[in-house]
């Protein structure tokens, strides 16, 4: 019971403060996408996350990189929005899938989310530095360099998403993987727009209905 009432409750705040985050002013927040070596010093998941806390910290780790993206586009006329390269991640997470004897479809859903999750952490972003030119970033990254962390992250997702049906499945994901994300939000000091986005990507994770 008390398990329940702590989830319910961690829900409540990740929901509540992502609802309220939209029109919330942004604070700065232009993190270096996060490396491996960053990843593999993260907190164990507590036993209560189970394998839904990958679920929600890969994610953000994932997010991340779209302010690396958005850096990368900044000042260049590249627009936001990519049909090719996004088509290209969709159909090579749902051949990972396939390989690892996971659900194609199902993970095409969760990536769509993480897709359209990192394109408004970019808008947003932009937004930003138009409106205060002094916080747009002096330094462009390689969008090269940016995607193939992004691939990286992809493929663990996956694998996480492979070996987490039955948690997926359970009646308790939802405010169990909103305890998740609430614990990742709270250690990576998300602001505002990266909560908003994390709480889209992780939109499709549960298979029980929202």
């Amino acid at each position: 019971m008390r398990r329940a009432l702590t989830a319910a409750a961690a829900a409540t705040l990740l929901f509540t403060a992502a609802g309220g985050a939209a029109a919330a002013p942004a604070a700065r927040h232009v993190p270096a996408a996060p490396s491996a070596a960053a990843t593999s010093r993260a907190p164990l998941p507590a036993p209560h996350h189970g394998r839904l806390w990958p679920l929600a910290a890969l994610s953000a780790e994932r997010l991340a990189t779209g302010d690396q993206v958005a850096a990368a586009k900044w000042g260049t006329g590249s627009p936001i929005d990519d049909p090719v390269r996004e088509r290209q991640v969709l159909d090579a997470v749902a051949e990972q899938a396939r390989q690892l004897g996971a659900d194609p479809g199902a993970t095409v859903r969760v990536f769509r989310d993480q897709i359209e999750a990192s394109k408004s952490v970019q808008r947003g972003l932009h937004r930003r530095w138009a409106a205060d030119p002094a916080q747009a970033p002096t330094v462009r990254p390689d969008l090269n360099e940016v995607r193939n962390e992004i691939d990286r992250i992809n493929t663990a997702l996956v694998r996480a998403l492979a070996v987490s049906p039955q948690a997926r499945s359970a009646p308790s994901c939802r405010p169990l993987l909103a305890v998740a994300a609430a614990r990742v939000r709270h250690e990576r000091h998300l602001d505002a727009l990266h909560t908003v986005a994390l709480a889209r990507s992780l939109r499709s994770v549960c298979a029980t209905p929202a």
